[in-house]
């Protein structure tokens, strides 16, 4: 099966959605299916918009022998009008893969409604649908009604995390501050900010925390942070900080960190799905999240984690607290982490999934 797949910039770009499509390329070619990448270049939100009107996009797309067309639906302002157009003219079946509606994030009411008026039409324009999580399907099925889809979780195996029982008990029982990490790229949605706010109301001998993130993606938030962090640390010199920001760190580097971590704490506004909690569980590390999206999916408020809403810092703080406080209650999360993860499918199996509804009989379904 020839297939292409359209993304903006490089499929290497370290996110979670990217990271689901890199999964999934690389198990279709591995099945013996031909994948090739249709790279639109990002150009902010509203010059993407001009895309739908570009000819060479529109002939590159039509003039190719596909079998079937993936979509990330993050290109949506790109394709909303062009896959109107394209559709007169192929043959090919269009599939979106949904990790989550840029309509469906924290911001002016506003600001969203535009959002949706060019994402509704877009998923009106396709296909079928590939669904990171329910909640994704849900959200997508309110605003566009329904299409043939699959729900293909992703998963948390990347690293692989080989780590037992008796390890995780002794880590949790370690004397001396909470040991904390975030993962996730600087972007206001991920709620570092929340993060250090919550923090700023414990003492500092509570608690250390390591942020792995691309710092570049969003400069004025990540001087925004520096300045919190600046705030936390006071006037003393910046070897006394609590708080240590490492960037983008290799695999086997994050893996590292995560082993010797306590709890994760990530709490997004919004996730579609949220990789990063299963993968700090496969550590045996709770997951502190944000209950905005589909993180319920995966956090189990009580047992192997926490919920709070979006800017809730001083339910944060008293999780915080808690955990440190009480090393039992950490050690029975923690062990409860470990094992949720032991029951979420593996990206293999996941992607099989995504790849038996690629396969299906499209031809009934095309232009519905």
């Amino acid at each position: 099966m020839r297939i292409g797949l359209v993304i903006y910039g490089r499929i290497t770009t370290i996110s979670g959605g990217y990271l689901y499509d890199r999964k999934l390329v690389d198990f279709l070619r591995g099945q013996g299916d031909e994948v090739e990448i249709v790279s639109i270049p990002w150009q902010g939100y509203g010059r993407s918009l001009l895309h739908n009107f570009s000819h060479t996009l529109y002939e590159r797309l039509r003039r190719t022998n596909f079998d079937l067309l993936l979509q990330d639906e993050l290109n949506h302002p790109s394709l909303f009008w062009l896959n109107r157009r394209l559709k007169r003219q192929v043959l090919y079946p269009i599939v979106s893969i949904v990790h989550h509606l840029r309509c469906s994030e924290q911001r002016p009411a506003w600001l969203n409604r535009v959002y949706r008026a060019v994402e509704r039409p877009y998923l009106n324009s396709v296909d079928g649908f590939v669904f990171n999580s329910q909640t994704t399907r849900r959200v997508v099925e309110t605003l566009a009604g329904e299409r043939p889809y699959t729900v293909a979780t992703p998963a948390g195996n990347q690293f692989n995390p080989q780590i037992d029982d008796e390890t995780i008990l002794a880590r949790a029982h370690e004397p001396g501050p909470l040991r904390i990490v975030f993962v996730g790229n600087l972007i206001p949605r991920k709620g570092l900010h929340t993060l250090l706010a919550a923090l700023a109301r414990l003492p500092r001998e509570m608690w250390r925390l390591d942020v792995v993130g691309n710092t570049a993606v969003s400069p004025t938030y990540t001087q925004s942070i520096q300045q919190q962090i600046n705030t936390i640390a006071g006037k003393t010199a910046s070897i006394h900080t609590p708080i240590t920001l490492h960037g983008v760190l290799p695999d086997e580097e994050l893996a590292q960190l995560l082993a010797r971590s306590q709890v994760l704490v990530v709490p997004s506004s919004y996730e579609g799905f949220g990789i990063v909690y299963l993968e700090g569980m496969g550590f045996g590390l709770p997951a502190i999240a944000g209950s905005g999206g589909a993180a319920h999916e995966i956090v189990s408020k009580g047992v192997d984690g926490f919920l709070v809403d979006d800017g809730e810092t001083a339910v944060l703080s008293q999780h915080i607290r808690t955990l440190h406080q009480n090393r039992d209650q950490l050690a029975a999360m923690s062990l409860a982490a470990r094992q949720r993860y032991l029951t979420h499918p593996t990206w293999e199996q996941s992607m099989a999934r995504v790849h038996k509804f690629l396969h299906r009989d499209w031809r009934c379904e095309i232009g519905d």
